[in-house]
């Protein structure tokens, strides 16, 4: 008797299903809610846009992200840089405060846009034509034509952050290659001053602002972020968490 055969498209399916589901095993909804507590808060001007099954669906369409670095300590910290970076990028927090590391997610745009009609939008701030091009490209999306789609559909606004997260860019790496540990610096990083960690990403992100200059309070907000979320994901953070002495890339 012959077996039956999904259709390619039904198996690729079952394949995402699944990597969201090992996210989903580690980002659960209880653990989502308590990371960004005041996502959906009244005062922030992304209420109710970050929703925790738009980021399930997004994560479903990067099968290696949060769930391609062999172990469960790994994939937690890739997801944990991820969201710290991610939590900087989008905080209504203030510098100082008790709960300052408690408000990620609370801007899905730019206040005032620096590079219309291709400002920051989205978890990680998407801000350029190019970006938004080989963003939209990737994802089958027109991000050109209607960049307003990073502020406007909440799927597409996490595919977007996903996307700058797992793609390598020129000479840098992908942040997830350097949160999994996987990324070796060339002699000419080396000479940069750029090492493997938490800081090597924060470079890759903004690194021509916040690299290079010494201690700055965006270095710290980024790092808070991130330590919360090790915190309560039971990992270590690892070293090189700052970017202080780094050229940028």
């Amino acid at each position: 008797m012959a077996r039956s055969v999904l259709p390619a498209a039904a198996a690729m399916a079952v394949l995402l299903a699944v990597a969201a589901a090992d996210v989903g095993s580690i980002i659960t909804q209880d653990v989502y809610n308590s990371m960004l507590p005041n996502r959906d808060n009244s005062i922030c001007p992304a209420n109710g846009f970050y929703t925790y099954d738009a980021f399930i669906q997004a994560a479903a369409a990067f099968p290696g992200f949060g769930t391609g670095g062999g172990d469960d300590d790994k994939n937690k910290r890739d997801l944990a840089a991820f969201f710290g970076q991610t939590s900087h990028e989008t905080t209504g927090g203030t510098r100082g405060a008790a709960d300052q590391f408690q408000w990620g997610y609370c801007f899905k745009e730019e206040i005032t846009p620096t590079d219309p009609p291709y400002y920051g939008r989205g978890p990680i701030q998407l801000t350029g034509q190019a970006n938004y091009q080989q963003a939209g490209d990737a994802i089958g999306v027109d991000l050109v034509g209607n960049p307003g789609l990073v502020a406007s559909d909440p799927v597409v606004s996490f595919k977007t952050a996903i996307w700058f997260w797992m793609t390598a860019q020129g000479n840098k790496p992908s942040c997830h290659d350097v949160a999994l540990g996987n990324w070796t610096p060339s002699d000419a990083d080396t000479a940069a001053g750029r090492v493997p960690g938490y800081g090597c990403i924060t470079n890759i992100i903004n690194g021509g602002i916040e690299c290079g200059v010494g201690a700055n309070d965006a270095n710290v907000d980024r790092i808070g972020y991130y330590q919360r979320y090790c915190g309560m994901l039971g990992i270590d953070a690892g070293a090189n968490l700052d970017c202080y002495t780094q050229q940028h890339f």
